[in-house]
């Protein structure tokens, strides 16, 4: 689908069409922002209050994700796991190792790059990282290397979260502040738990929080799960998602993958199907970030518009209440400390969802150090400029993106660890449920074929075929579904006469056998389930 990568991306064009087309979308989204949005935040100061304004590069860069945990979960060999190598400025150990966030991202040698230089290159979308100052840049850090994966993802590499006061203050940055501001700008945000260290620090639970708004991004990993039994494991599952229940505040069960992330043999092999299973979904949603990309821009776009909205009713009527002469002061702590009151207000007055508002808390601290008589009074043009773009602009983008993914080739992250599990042997499902025998000359089905007769004959049949009434007596005793017997009977009447031979009730029962395995029935019979009597003859040149 999108590129979204402009200039910087290293994509190329697949053709005049779909280039215009990308080209289109991202220059529409870039002008719609600074014609209709950017105008509002400028007049009610968003940007002190809530994010910087946005550049170029936040438009054009690459899908990111941003790795989140507490030391030792295994942040940096998971990083090292998908890329199938090391990159600059690695470190992994037991202890807190990791020290800096470390962008990592793709260029056509190795090398890394500074903070303080990566917040001036207008090529990256990091230069509104510069207001968290030195002792931030000094921890922040760029690895650039030539592979397959960051040609379609960046990868933003996290400190391990510490307890107790060396977080807060050891740092000398405001270490939630800038989760946030990576939180509103990445494509996914990944955390991981080791399976022996599942307590949620009051660090970590502050680090979780700062990603309010941000749910549908979040996925958590639950590493290192090869080091229990399969009782530990649902034990730690279960304390997993208690404690998680305590920290996000959403209705939706977070999705949990559970696996051992790393490139060396399982200690414990019992949970080897779960763990491939989980990492094949893992790799799914990761590899689709490039296409859902174009999506994924628009509706951060939609998140923040509607914020600045917000912070517009909130700024005006702040402004609207102050005096014109005396007592300026006292009104202020008066509206600051009356501020829930004034979001119920605003909400009924305007129409607004209480999910929309600002944190109340955090809204007012930033507001002590404000001038409120230097507010602007509500301008609706600027209010309307921004609800056009919502109904209208937006709508025509959608439909935009939505010709771009029927005419261009499905994008999806290719090399390291995901070329390892897409075909041969070791792919996932190679040579399970009626992929078995897909490689073998002999039917799959015969070497139980024997045992099947013996059913089959006990049936009656007539001329060598059983009836469908006489079929269904003995399949409904699966007690699977109709309307998956339904489909069994379809799959296994190859010639469509509406009944079945001896081959054919074999292959019933071969598939009753995958459907009570716990795999899924193909959609259509794979050549070579198909019966040996039933299979037409290779047609030979004359």
């Amino acid at each position: 689908m999108f590129s979204w990568l402009g200039k910087q991306g290293g994509g190329k064009d697949r053709g005049g069409t779909g280039t215009d087309v990308v080209q289109t979308v991202t220059g529409s989204l870039r002008d719609l922002y600074l014609r209709k949005l950017l105008p509002l935040e400028e007049h009610y100061r968003f940007h002190e209050f809530h994010s910087p304004a946005l550049e170029e590069a936040d438009f054009e860069n690459k899908p990111m994700v941003l790795l989140v945990g507490q030391y030792s979960t295994g942040k940096t060999t998971f990083i090292r796991y998908l890329l199938e190598q090391d990159f600059p400025g690695m470190r992994i150990g037991p202890e807190p190792t990791t020290d800096s966030f470390i962008a990592v991202m793709y260029a056509d040698s190795e090398g890394s790059v500074p903070g303080n230089a990566l917040v001036v290159d207008p090529k990256k979308p990091f230069r509104k990282l510069s207001r968290f100052g030195n002792a931030f840049l000094n921890r922040f850090m760029c690895s650039q290397l030539p592979n397959q994966v960051l040609k379609s993802i960046s990868i933003i590499d996290s400190p391990g979260i510490l307890s107790g006061e060396k977080q807060r203050i050891s740092r000398g940055y405001d270490f939630c502040q800038v989760l946030q501001w990576f939180a509103e700008r990445v494509d996914r945000i990944i955390l991981l738990f080791d399976a022996h260290k599942l307590d949620i620090s009051d660090e970590f639970s502050e680090a979780i929080k700062s990603f309010r708004g941000q749910d549908d991004k979040i996925r958590v990993v639950l590493n290192k799960a090869d080091q229990v039994d399969t009782q530990q494991l649902m034990r730690v599952y279960g304390a997993l998602m208690w404690s998680l229940g305590k920290v996000i505040d959403t209705p939706e069960v977070l999705r949990v993958y559970i696996g051992s992330f790393w490139a060396h043999p399982l200690r414990n092999t019992e949970n080897r199907r779960l763990f491939e299973a989980e990492a094949q979904d893992l790799f799914k949603d990761i590899q689709s970030l490039p296409q859902k990309a174009a999506v994924r821009k628009l509706n951060d776009l939609i998140k923040r518009a509607r914020l600045a909205k917000v912070h517009a009713y909130i700024i005006s009527y702040l402004k609207k209440e102050m005096p014109s002469m005396f007592g300026k002061e006292n009104k202020k702590k008066e509206l600051i400390g009356k501020l829930p009151e004034i979001y119920s207000q605003l909400q009924r007055e305007y129409h607004i969802s209480a999910g929309d508002f600002p944190e109340v808390t955090k809204m007012q601290e930033l507001l002590e150090t404000c001038d409120f008589t230097k507010f602007h009074s509500l301008k609706p043009k600027l209010i309307e400029a921004v609800d056009n773009m919502l109904s209208n602009k937006i709508a025509s983008l959608m439909n935009l993106i939505r010709q771009e993914e029927s005419n261009m080739p499905t994008e999806i992250v290719h090399g390291g660890a995901f070329d390892g599990t897409m075909a041969g042997p070791f792919g996932h499902g190679y040579g399970e449920g009626a992929k078995e025998g897909a490689d073998e000359d002999e039917w799959v089905v015969a070497k139980d074929k024997p045992a099947y007769d013996e059913i089959f004959y006990t049936l009656s049949p007539i001329n060598g075929k059983i009836s469908g009434i006489s079929a269904k007596k003995e399949m409904v005793t699966s007690k699977l579904p109709n309307s998956v017997l339904g489909k069994i009977w379809k799959l296994a009447d190859c010639d469509g006469d509406g009944m079945l031979d001896d081959e054919e009730f074999a292959l019933a029962k071969h598939l009753i056998k995958i459907k009570l395995d716990g795999y899924e029935l193909p959609g259509t019979l794979p050549s070579h389930l198909v019966p040996p009597s039933h299979r037409k003859p290779l047609q030979t040149a004359e």
